[in-house]
This record gives structure tokens, sequence and C-alpha cells, in this order.
């Protein structure tokens, strides 16, 4: 399974945004615009005709819905970067989303270009050290966090020790030779 970075929160911000301005309340299960919140969080590639459909009927039941469709294609935009065939590839795109994205006249994916900008050099990173990132560290270290909180009382070095390697994933190897 690919690593992927999360759908972009600013896509959400602007749906739930437009749909304040075009309706005067939050999202409810008639509104074109609450319709499509979980289409607009998968790929263009894997969607079907069906929700091809629902998708351009939502953003044609009002003009103001053009804001989402847009935000929708630079979200697109991001994920292609990752999915590209080869690593140069990837890089061209990333910087053409790093030049574009913070001139866009919608707010929250200006604000979006804005600080992948900031974070250019770890952004681009990412095509130079072949996709290595720290993701696993990340992960393990969440975990472990997670069980320190709820392991305080534990007295024994040993039992915690053997928590840790437990949620890690880690009990294959033999303990250290003290």
């Amino acid at each position: 399974m690919d690593s992927e970075p999360p759908p972009d929160p600013g896509l959400f911000k602007v749906r739930r945004r437009v749909q304040q301005d075009t309706l005067g309340h939050r999202g409810t299960r008639n509104d074109p615009l609450y319709k499509i919140r979980t289409i607009l969080r998968c790929g263009a590639e894997n969607l079907t005709e069906r929700q091809q459909h629902r998708l351009a009927e939502a953003i044609a039941a009002d003009e103001r819905h053009e804001e989402v469709y847009v935000a929708w294609q630079c979200a697109q935009r991001v994920r292609d970067v990752y999915h590209a065939a080869t690593p140069a590839d990837g890089r061209a795109l990333a910087e053409k989303v790093l030049t574009s994205f913070p001139h866009c006249p919608i707010p929250e994916i200006a604000r979006l270009g804005r600080t992948l900008k900031q974070w250019a050099d770890a952004f681009l990173g990412y095509f130079d050290t072949g996709g290595a990132n720290n993701g696993g560290t990340e992960a393990v270290n969440g975990l472990i966090e997670l069980h320190r909180r709820i392991a305080r009382g534990f007295r024994n070095r040993e039992n915690y020790r053997l928590r840790m390697l437990l949620i890690a994933g880690g009990l294959d190897q033999p303990p250290p030779q003290v």
C-alpha cells in the first residue's frame, strides 16, 4: 500500500465555507455539497461513473460551488505529486504546486500554498531521498507515547519495557543480555 498524505483539509474547509455562504447553515443530508463530502476524499482515478455524475450535479447546482471543484482539483494535484511515475516527474509537479497555489484566489488553497512554500525544502526533499521519510518512526513513537501515558502505574521496569516492545511489534527479538 502506498504511503500517501491525508486529503487536504483546505478542501473540506472550502466545502464547509461555501456550504455556509450559500445556504446559511451547516450541511444536511439533502444539501448538494454535503452529499458529495465522501466523494471529495477519493482520487479522481477511483471515481465510478455514478460518483462522477453526483460530483458534477453538486457543482452545477450553484455557481458558487465551483470553488469547491477547484479546491478538489488542487487536492488532486497534490495527490499526483506523490503518485508520479518517477521522482523527477513528482518533483516537477511539486514545483508547479509551489508556484501556483500561493496565488490561488481561494483563500484556503492560497494558505496551503504559502505553507507548502515555507516547507519547500522538506516537500521537495521527498524526491531527493527516493521517497524516504520518518513516517514509520513517528508511528511507533506515537504508539509508545500513548502507552507511556497509559502505563504510568508500572513499577517494574522490565514489565514496562515488554509492554513497549509489544505495542511496537518487537517481541520477536531476544531480550538483551545484561
